[in-house]
């Protein structure tokens, strides 16, 4: 319980909460620990509750009727997830796994909107929240649709140099660890495709490529290509929960 109070109170979306409403989310919310791999929830499963990441990394999935996985997402450390409870409690749609062992709170739907009914700065920012998620999804499409594999590669580089990139004059390290496969769910593209972009473009000087690493070493050129393809929206600030200090650690807590 501790661990517990002390990550919401420290949480962004929720530091400015009442003592009462801090009271009635500590002893309502839940703490689990999950496994590397383990899903968190499943498409089938009811919306009752909404989720916050508090460590490790999470993966938002399909998975067709052949298992083939398209990835809608990666759930960093401090975000909110599985929003769409919020709306009605209808099966959830998708997969969540876990990508490395994980702790996540969830938050009972109907404490949610009792706070959001409370807080219209809580209720913007799950709007936002809302509104950037459908854009993306919107854009990835829009490019799968109209744009070759290596724009599509493109497009996403440029997402992730914004998102988990490391800054270094021309270059830019990208702190998410992908593999190929990872890179071709989420853009709609085989993993022999992606991997043979991926070759091109380090024969360019564009990128470096390592073990689940990506280094961009030409941000000017890499943006200036990007200008060809709609660039996948990143979350404002005031769109994703986020922590000024690190993620709980222990064992659960259930």
């Amino acid at each position: 319980m501790a661990e517990k109070i002390w990550f919401l109170k420290d949480c962004d979306l929720f530091e400015r909460l009442s003592a009462a409403e801090k009271r009635r989310l500590e002893s309502q919310a839940v703490i689990r620990t999950f496994p590397a791999d383990a899903f968190i929830y499943f498409p089938t499963d009811p919306g009752q509750s909404v989720l916050v990441l508090t460590r490790g990394r999470v993966k938002i999935k399909y998975l067709n009727p052949d298992g083939q996985e398209t990835i809608l997402a990666f759930i960093g450390e401090g975000e909110l997830f599985g929003e769409l409870a919020i709306l009605d409690t209808q099966p959830r749609n998708e997969y969540a796994e876990a990508v490395v062992e994980t702790d996540v709170i969830a938050i009972p739907r109907d404490d949610m909107l009792w706070l959001m009914e409370r807080r219209p700065e809580m209720a913007l920012h799950i709007t936002r929240l809302f509104g950037f998620r459908r854009r993306r999804i919107e854009n990835r499409l829009r490019n799968i649709l109209f744009c070759s594999v290596r724009q599509r590669v493109v497009a996403l580089m440029l997402e992730l140099m914004m998102t988990h990139g490391q800054v270094d004059g021309d270059r830019c390290d990208i702190t998410l660890p992908l593999s190929h496969q990872d890179i071709a769910s989420l853009i709609g593209a085989t993993r022999e495709t992606v991997t043979l972009t991926l070759g091109q473009l380090q024969d360019e000087k564009l990128l470096r490529v390592e073990r689940r690493r990506l280094i961009v070493l030409a941000r000017e050129r890499l943006l200036a290509e990007g200008g060809q393809v709609d660039p996948l929206p990143v979350a404002p600030s005031t769109g994703i929960v986020k922590t000024r200090r690190g993620a709980i650690h222990g064992s659960d807590r259930g």
